[in-house]
């Protein structure tokens, strides 16, 4: 069963590549390793040059989902090429944080609105462009986080757009399954090292704090949030629909441990 996933030789749209670090790019990487047909869209022309280094023998598309004229664009070349689409991987995500994290409830109507725009609405603007060129049993995975309903500080005003992100799940599942039987899942990532992770003030230290909390004292790796996404886009996970896979090492379970609560006696 060397083809286990059975994504050798489909195609399968890969959003938000930015750097060797990034989600994306492992699940990209990964894709590819397995057989898979990988397009990649990116946001801009610059990124088109970066990335292109990355992955020399694949399609990479210029798209800003902030621009719904670009989302109809690349639909449109993709949709000429009339190769049927098995799977996307929407990776994208953003939030104004030029003014350093703020409390919540000082979040301006702009950056709101902006990220609910660029890492929310766009999984739903993308699935409809598409639609038309997607395999009838085609699976869609978003990145999401592990969960909505802790207030952590250090990632600012995300949570609640990650949580409306998990909720179009169930209602993106629910449309398209009038005429097809098209997936719409999330990998509820934990903290990880990514590069725009990083520059997320305060982030380092939530990220020391989760090494210490998940049981195994190691922290998620991007690979392993790759793995499970590789598993949702594949028929092997055609059971599973509007859901949150969540993917944190265990660390939701073990924020009572004595090391933690009590540190002089670890």
């Amino acid at each position: 069963m060397s083809d286990f996933l059975s994504l050798t030789g489909q195609r399968v749209v890969v959003f938000g590549v930015a750097n060797k670090k990034s989600v994306a790019a492992h699940i990209a990487k990964t894709l590819l390793e397995v057989g898979a047909e990988v397009v990649l869209v990116v946001r801009s022309p610059k990124r088109h040059a970066e990335v292109a280094k990355l992955f020399p023998e694949s399609q990479i598309l210029v798209c800003d989902v902030e621009h719904q004229e670009q989302i109809d664009q690349m639909a449109k070349e993709l949709i000429e090429q009339e190769v049927p689409i098995a799977g996307v991987c929407h990776s994208i995500a953003f939030a104004d944080y030029s003014d350093g994290i703020k409390p919540f409830h000082q979040t301006t109507r702009k950056q709101f609105l902006q990220a609910i725009d660029i890492s929310c609405f766009s999984l739903i603007a993308i699935s409809d462009a598409l639609g038309p060129i997607l395999r009838p049993d085609a699976s869609v995975v978003t990145i999401s986080i592990s969960t909505t309903k802790m207030a952590s500080e250090s990632y600012g005003f995300m949570a609640p757009v990650k949580a409306a992100l998990d909720s179009s799940l169930a209602f993106l599942a629910k449309s398209f399954s009038r005429f097809s039987r098209v997936r719409f899942n999330a990998v509820g990532a934990g903290l990880l090292k990514t590069s725009a992770s990083a520059g997320i003030p305060g982030y380092v230290d939530a990220y020391l704090f989760a090494e210490k909390a998940i049981p195994r004292k190691v922290g998620l790796t991007t690979q392993e949030v790759a793995d499970t996404a590789l598993f949702l886009l594949s028929p092997r996970s055609s059971g599973i629909n509007a859901q949150t896979l969540i993917v944190d090492a265990g660390m939701s379970t073990n924020y009572f441990d004595s090391e933690i609560i009590s540190p002089s006696k670890g």
